[in-house]
């Protein structure tokens, strides 16, 4: 190689490096000061107990729906449009109860670092058709997980990986990245693998015939992410595609498991298997799927409807030919 040559490899290397460097997110002023208020709330978690960071949790969730009003107006009509059947003074205990459990769910998955796998074993003190998943290993072909935003979603995929199961956890990026880098981090000190959705269509395929597990929270239409329509509560929902088409396509069983908190505030966990059948028809196949574990994720909403996620505006996407009765509750 001429020096010429050399010089011009090396500039291409370095440009290579450069544009790599430069895809990654730099934060912002705003996102340090979110990022420093959340490490300080959480710092003031970790000096407490288990019991005592739970319930500062959920005070600090009621803050959110009062006084602060956030997302309160997009909880309550979504929950009224779910439950029809439900006072205006009930859907407003729901929505409050909602805020509290998303609180102490935050205060739960940000100490699960602590508690190590034991500790996350320890909080399930009820489980639910758990040989789905021995049997789905012992085939050795990969299982894919599916869950929603119900209970404490993270624990779900902590519990499985504590028990010995390799699971890689697709994940939606974070508009913050200190914030993004440090939850992964706790994320991954019970087990998981936490693979960035931008990834999940390289590093699925690889880590379903590893015999891995590949775990989707799917209950959140994404724009521009591959989805379909199916009922949620009645109402046409935008839900992902990807979980069923990896199940397909490898030949994998899909598992719906979900943690819902119980009255003592440990959890019970709930494995259901999902018939995934293929047929010559892949696009039929996969609606089906997805309209599947969404009705079994219904169910469950159904019987503790304040542990769902109902910040997240859920009929946000919808086909444009949706009647207007059926349209986004929230808009």
């Amino acid at each position: 190689m001429t020096p010429k040559a050399s010089k011009k490899s090396r500039r291409a290397r370095k440009s290579r490096t450069k544009t790599a460097s430069d895809k990654k997110k730099k934060p912002t002023l705003a996102h340090r000061a979110e990022y420093y208020g959340m490490r300080a709330t959480i710092g003031v978690l970790r000096t407490m107990g288990w019991n005592a960071a739970c319930r500062l949790g959920e005070g600090l969730g009621v803050l959110g729906y009062r006084p602060f009003g956030i997302r309160k107006r997009v909880v309550e009509k979504q929950i009224a449009a779910a439950f029809p059947e439900l006072s205006d003074d009930a859907v407003k205990k729901l929505a409050r109860e909602s805020y509290a459990h998303l609180g102490r769910t935050f205060a739960e998955s940000a100490l699960f670092d602590m508690l190590g796998k034991d500790g996350v074993l320890n909080l399930v003190d009820e489980v639910k058709d758990w040989h789905h998943v021995d049997e789905a290993m012992a085939a050795g072909k990969g299982i894919v997980f599916v869950t929603g935003h119900i209970g404490n979603w993270e624990l779900a995929g902590a519990y499985v990986a504590a028990r010995g199961v390799p699971v890689d956890a697709i994940a939606r990026g974070m508009a913050n990245p200190l914030t993004e880098e440090y939850i992964t981090r706790v994320r991954e000190a019970t087990g998981m693998v936490i693979v960035h959705d931008s990834d999940a269509v390289k590093r699925a395929p690889r880590s379903l015939r590893a015999g891995r597990g590949v775990a989707f929270v799917a209950d959140q239409g994404v724009l521009g992410l591959a989805s379909t329509y199916v009922p949620f509560f009645g109402r046409p929902a935008k839900t992902p595609r990807g979980a069923a088409v990896f199940a397909l396509r490898f030949e994998v069983p899909v598992i719906f498991v979900v943690a819902l908190r119980k009255s003592n505030g440990r959890f019970r966990v709930i494995v259901e298997r999902i018939d995934a059948k293929r047929t010559s028809n892949m696009d039929r196949d996969v609606d089906a799927i997805v309209a599947t574990f969404t009705q079994h994720l219904e169910k469950w909403v159904r019987q503790v409807p304040a542990q769902y996620f109902w910040q997240h505006r859920r009929w946000r996407r919808q086909p444009p030919d949706t009647p207007p009765e059926l349209r986004d509750p929230s808009a």
